[in-house]
């Protein structure tokens, strides 16, 4: 783990992408926009670490806000291995610099203090100011155009403990027995506050203002036998196509996030009923190909009835999941929510037999006449599953022209209810007899 410190706008999100080589961090010119941990995955020569980007820590700044960042770059350092402090040279040293300086000198954990923005030879000499803050040489780097980033990782993989012995295939069969559950929903529904109340911990900022969050953050915990791995996203709107800067870029993540997760967690703020931007983001889920689950937040301020919300929502969204209410200030049903996860995505990654799937289409021929044109009519023919996470059909049919748009949802809706795959999408190939 080596984190990554510094006051706010050194750059420090900027260089976690350089080194990581990829756009994980949101960056912008407005400082303070960083403000959780994010985890980012790195390796240099065939060693692998993981960059934790913090948001930037002002002691002068009294605001609540400031002081959750500053405590989530101090666990930062304490789970460390190895911290690089970023200072922007440019600047200078100012006192918020020295004050982390001493607070890294008191950590005993070991230090690199990288001069950033030395863009060039002549920007060089700001850097020689570092020295006295007494954490060693300097190492001066431009995040933005990558000088000094290669030397940089040398000395981060030099400075780094031995790895241990666990296998890379260990580790990939772990990561892929694991449940990715992404956290989605509308800004200030309590997606955060939900991470939390899972986690017995507070692993992100929480703030009553809407769009807290900005990075998906990734979190890994274990529950009994099962790994589980939550990303915490920032808040979708409805209407996003005029959305610039921070607010486009923090969307942008969440979704990445629905797409690389089994599950997705839609949450619903219950003490407004569910509007249309909920429907919405259930609708992004369903596209990213996640096993979706409505979970109705803040039920300790609510008088909605859930049988009511559910209905309507059955009736709305194509995946037909189920409806759980959960409150992160109590606590109330959030191991209920998790064990019906664990249910959800057994589904999801289940696979039906042949004889028990085209049995199912037997079922369904009968209950509908397939569709015909002229005197041609659908013959369909047999059917298997080629695909899980998620199920995945192939239909073999006389010809494939003959499926229309409305019988082809018929078929899904079917096979969802008669295979007990509510809640997971159900993509379908009809595929012409050759």
């Amino acid at each position: 783990m080596v984190a990554v410190v510094g006051y706010p706008n050194a750059g420090k999100s900027t260089l976690v992408n350089r080194l990581s080589g990829s756009r994980k961090a949101v960056v912008d010119e407005m400082p303070g926009v960083t403000r959780d941990r994010n985890e980012v995955p790195c390796d240099w020569n065939g060693r692998e670490f993981v960059l934790v980007d913090t948001g930037g820590v002002d002691a002068a700044d009294p605001s609540h806000m400031q002081a959750q960042v500053a405590d989530q770059a101090r666990q930062a350092v304490d789970e460390a291995d190895l911290v690089l402090l970023v200072i922007d040279a440019r600047a200078g040293l100012v006192a918020g610099d020295e004050e982390l300086a001493d607070i890294l000198r008191r950590s005993r954990r070991p230090v690199l203090v990288l001069a950033n923005k030395v863009d060039d030879a002549a920007h060089e000499a700001g850097a020689l100011e570092l020295h006295q803050l007494g954490l060693g040489d300097p190492i001066a780097v431009s995040a933005l155009h990558g000088r000094g980033t290669g030397d940089l990782l040398d000395a981060v993989v030099d400075r780094l403990p031995a790895p241990d012995d666990g296998s890379p295939e260990d580790e990939d069969a772990e990561a892929d027995d694991e449940i990715r559950v992404a956290i989605l929903g509308r800004p200030n529904v309590g997606k955060s506050s939900l991470v939390n109340a899972i986690l017995g911990r507070p692993r992100v900022i929480v703030a009553p203002t809407p769009g807290t969050t900005r990075d998906a953050i990734d979190t890994t915990f274990e529950r009994g036998e099962r790994r589980f791995r939550l990303i915490d996203t920032a808040g979708l709107r409805r209407k996003r196509r005029h959305r610039q800067g921070i607010e486009y870029w923090s969307e942008v993540r969440a979704l990445e996030a629905a797409q690389r997760a089994d599950i997705a967690l839609v949450l619903v703020d219950a003490s407004e009923g569910p509007a249309e931007g909920d429907l919405a983001v259930a609708d992004e889920a369903r596209k990213a190909g996640c096993g979706t689950l409505v979970v109705l937040s803040k039920w300790d301020i609510t008088s909605v009835e859930v049988d009511d919300v559910a209905e309507r929502l059955q009736t709305k969204l194509r995946q037909r999941p189920a409806v759980v209410t959960t409150s992160a200030l109590t606590g109330r049903h959030v191991d209920r929510m998790l064990d019906t996860v664990e249910e959800l995505f057994e589904r999801y990654t289940s696979r039906v037999g042949t004889g028990a799937l085209n049995r199912a289409m037997a079922e369904i021929g009968a209950a509908r006449e397939t569709p015909r044109h002229g005197r041609r009519r659908l013959n369909v023919l047999y059917a298997t599953q080629y695909r899980t996470r998620p199920p995945r059909f192939r239909i073999v049919v006389s010809d494939r022209a003959l499926v229309t748009r409305d019988y082809a949802y018929f078929v899904e809706n079917q096979l969802r209810r008669r295979l007990g795959l509510e809640g997971c999408p159900v993509i379908i190939d009809f595929k012409s007899r050759s």
